[in-house]
């Protein structure tokens, strides 16, 4: 996969959003327009994720990780569809991949305390939070830690990108309160000999389905399991740009963050609100060119409330937006269609979605 080195994502700083200054505010509200509506990416830096926290929390997921699959089967809940809880490999599958499930094993939490209403609507959507028993230590406080640092950060950008747009500042960040937001921990699992410098990733090309993803940087495991840099420079993330005429297809550029940032993508669900304004980010994960090496990393998926309707804000609803995006639809249940996509929950997930009373008329009529 070729990298573009021509093309140069933007950097935003937040506290240029949080300046009096109306130029610094202008400046990072640039970067955003810029970086959300070519790459559906951005850097991000004075983002408050402390770096040492995070490495700690990767030392005690690499313990959890390294359990036999027995020891971590009782957190695999598909009952929740993985909402909560351990993900074992070869579960979840890029709804645009050829059907290869990704290479890792994952952990959710959910970084806040559930919505009691949420939580009778879409009970899979807002399950309590899943923690093993003998966890290492740091394992839950770091994770949680991480998922509130990164979410406070996502506000402030939510609230960088309305004001990018002419918005209202809490357009975004309001629709994002009571959602289902979830913090994943991300093992990428070793390739063997036969496995490394063929067609086989790490995590399939895919866009996110959620409104925005913070992603805090990771770090390689050699061999040994011991943290080390990279074994060679065909490793990482690539997104794909907005597609041109120049460039149909778009342009894959290597999404290596500056030293001390994080990264923010654009989720379907964003891209949605703005009307294709804002463009949800085609990415992929690769995997190096030599066997036995891991990677950890984590995400925060920042959500919409499911009671909110997934349509272009009336701004930005000009007859284009109306043909791409119609019609509306909840955002629950837009959750429960992509998560059945991605192989999460299963297909009778999607019973949720139709009118059930009929099955109930059929019953009665039975006398059952």
């Amino acid at each position: 996969m070729a990298e573009t080195s021509s093309l140069n994502i933007p950097t935003v700083d937040l506290a240029d959003l949080a300046s009096d200054d109306s130029s610094r505010v202008e400046r990072a509200a640039a970067a955003i327009r810029e970086a959300f509506g070519v790459f559906g990416l951005v850097y991000v830096k004075n983002h408050g994720v402390d770096t040492q926290a995070l490495n700690r929390f990767y030392d005690a997921f690499a313990s959890f990780i390294a359990r036999p699959a027995e020891e971590k089967k009782p957190y695999g809940r598909a009952d929740i569809w993985y909402q909560r809880g351990w993900t074992p490999p070869n579960t979840e599958v890029a709804v645009a991949g050829n059907g290869q499930p990704d290479f890792k094993e994952c952990y959710f939490a959910a970084p806040y305390p559930n919505d009691a209403q949420s939580a009778l609507e879409f009970p899979e959507l807002y399950p309590e939070n899943v923690w093993p028993q003998n966890a290492p230590a740091y394992f839950e406080d770091g994770l949680m830690t991480l998922g509130r640092s990164l979410h406070e950060a996502g506000l402030k950008l939510l609230r960088g990108a309305a004001v990018a747009l002419k918005l209202p500042e809490a357009t975004f960040s309001d629709l994002c309160e009571r959602a289902a937001h979830v913090t994943r921990a991300l093992q990428y699992l070793p390739l063997t000999n036969a496995q490394v410098n063929t067609d086989i990733v790490w995590g399939e090309e895919h866009t996110d389905f959620n409104l925005l993803t913070l992603l805090p940087g990771g770090r390689f495991l050699d061999p040994e399991g011991r943290p080390a840099p990279g074994p060679d420079n065909k490793s990482g993330l690539y997104l794909r740009t907005r597609a041109t005429p120049e460039a149909p297809n778009g342009t894959q550029v290597r999404g290596t963050a500056p030293a001390g940032c994080i990264v923010a993508q654009v989720g379907q669900q964003l891209e949605i609100l703005t009307g294709g304004t804002f463009l949800a980010t085609p990415h992929v994960i690769t995997a190096p060119g030599v066997a036995g090496w891991q990677r950890q990393s984590a995400a925060h998926f920042m959500h919409v409330h499911t009671n909110t309707v997934l349509f272009p804000l009336e701004k930005l609803r000009s007859p284009e937006a109306i043909r791409n995006y119609a019609p509306p639809v909840l955002a629950g249940t837009y959750d429960i269609k992509t998560l059945v996509d991605i192989g999460l929950a299963p297909s009778s997930a999607l019973d949720k979605l139709g009118y059930r009373h009929y099955d109930r008329l059929n019953r009665q009529r039975a006398g059952t």
